[in-house]
């Protein structure tokens, strides 16, 4: 039987929801393929590979929807699909915000190349290479005794989306990554620590024998940590840590918690919670940007926005949704899988860096906590109450002393924004990114 295309099989499932009586309805359909090789003391541990396909349907039927998924891509179980969709949806609770995007928003082609996959799909072999490489350099590093061991993976995804009111777009992307975690030291004195990278294309990917040495020489600074008394200091997010308060911030404005009323940001829009050197950018358009795309998950279009403008709250992340429930327009954050109606988050988000180094800044911070691991990150949604167990080291007469461990900080998220200091180190290595970060002050329980 001859495979029928994305743009077809989303045509076709739409028009048999509209026949079985749905008001409005989008599809969406994915193909991915990732492939990874895993490996440990010199031997390959792991092997995957998956390939899927999956579509979703979402009908609208007055002001209640209902969501199914299939991978059976057949016209009669398209129709089958549709059927049952429409009649869940007119069995479901009535839903005063749910339909479709506006149609006036809705992203138009023709669109740019944001040249996000480089089309380049690594063998199994080329990865069980990269891997092993990359574990032989962080093995040689003197004083690594042991090996969690390595990983070297790709993938790419394309989507195709449609809508009752005409939409019709496809998006695709790919990654390639490197990591390693490796122990040094002996006994009850082991240390851990890792190193990794990712990239849409392959050519940006650091050497995996780069990757490798870093996590070694990681894992060797810390050794013989100290316990620290508790007291109160500030605190040093290391690059890689950094984004995730980039993260915290994009959960906080979150569409859907404000909606709720569960974030502790929820009455501060138009309000300063940052210091006035700070700006944070989300933007899809960012070329081999993990996050881009030129339309949401609802084919809306969407465009660069400054959620934190010289350090003033501008804006949520909304989905249609979210929008009409808040009195608000959506802005091109929705996002999507084949399960379930419309979510929303950020795209390529990021804080813009300072004027310091980071050796600066440790210099100008004197005494405090710089970090470079920490597990198990506790938020309080409502209030922004954070606390974290973590590691790293100590700062003496502005220069790194000694390493650290077990180790708790706490504070608010509110005035952790607040008493920020950005580093100039700024990469991009996600969708979510940060310079070195130092908050001027944290409670930081020891012994």
């Amino acid at each position: 039987m001859t495979k029928i295309s994305p743009e077809d099989a989303l045509g076709l499932l739409i028009e048999d929801a509209m026949k079985a009586g749905a008001d409005a309805a989008d599809a969406l359909m994915y193909e991915s393929v990732s492939n990874a090789v895993s490996v440990r003391l010199g031997e390959v541990e792991d092997v995957e590979r998956s390939e899927s396909r999956d579509l979703g349907l979402r009908v609208i039927y007055g002001k209640r929807q209902a969501s199914v998924s299939t991978t059976d891509f057949t016209p009669e179980s398209l129709k089958e699909t549709a059927e049952r969709c429409v009649s869940m949806a007119k069995a479901a609770p009535e839903d005063p915000y749910c339909g479709l995007a506006p149609e006036d928003r809705l992203a138009k082609a023709p669109f740019a190349d944001l040249d996000l996959f480089d089309g380049v799909e690594p063998t199994t072999e080329q990865l069980k290479e990269r891997a092993l490489a990359c574990e032989e350099a962080a093995r040689a590093v003197d004083g690594v005794t042991n090996s969690g061991g390595a990983d070297a993976g790709f993938g790419s995804g394309t989507s195709w989306f449609a809508t009752s009111h005409g939409f019709f777009g496809a998006s695709a992307g790919g990654s390639h990554s490197v990591s390693v975690s490796v122990l040094a030291g002996e006994g009850l004195g082991m240390e851990r620590d890792y190193d990794y990278d990712s990239a849409t294309h392959l050519e940006a990917l650091r050497d995996a024998g780069s990757v490798g040495t870093r996590a070694g020489e990681r894992a060797v600074r810390r050794l013989n940590p100290q316990r620290l008394s508790s007291r109160q200091a500030p605190v040093i997010f290391e690059q890689r840590l950094a984004k995730s308060l980039i993260g915290k911030l994009a959960t906080a404005i979150n569409g859907a918690s404000i909606a709720r009323g569960v974030s502790f940001l929820k009455t501060k829009m138009d309000e300063q919670i940052f210091p006035e050197s700070i700006t944070i950018i989300d933007d899809p358009l960012v070329k081999r940007g993990f996050g881009s795309s030129h339309f949401d998950g609802e084919g809306v279009v969407n465009e660069r926005l400054t959620v934190i403008d010289k350090g003033v709250l501008t804006t949520w992340m909304l989905n249609s949704s979210q929008a009409r429930q808040l009195g608000l327009e959506t802005n091109g954050r929705a996002t999507r899988g084949t399960g379930g109606p419309p979510g929303s988050g950020s795209t390529n988000m990021w804080m813009e860096p300072g004027t310091m180094s980071v050796d600066e800044l440790i210099r100008d911070t004197g005494e405090g906590l710089y970090l470079t691991d920490m597990f198990g990150p506790q938020v309080n949604s409502n209030t922004g109450d954070y606390s974290v167990g973590c590691s790293g080291f100590w700062i003496e007469k502005g220069e790194i002393a000694y390493p650290v461990s077990e180790i708790t900080i706490a504070g608010n998220l509110l005035e952790m924004f607040a008493n920020l200091t950005p580093a100039s180190d700024l990469e991009f290595k996600g969708a979510k990114n940060a310079p070195t970060l130092r908050i001027e002050r944290m409670t930081i329980a020891g012994n």
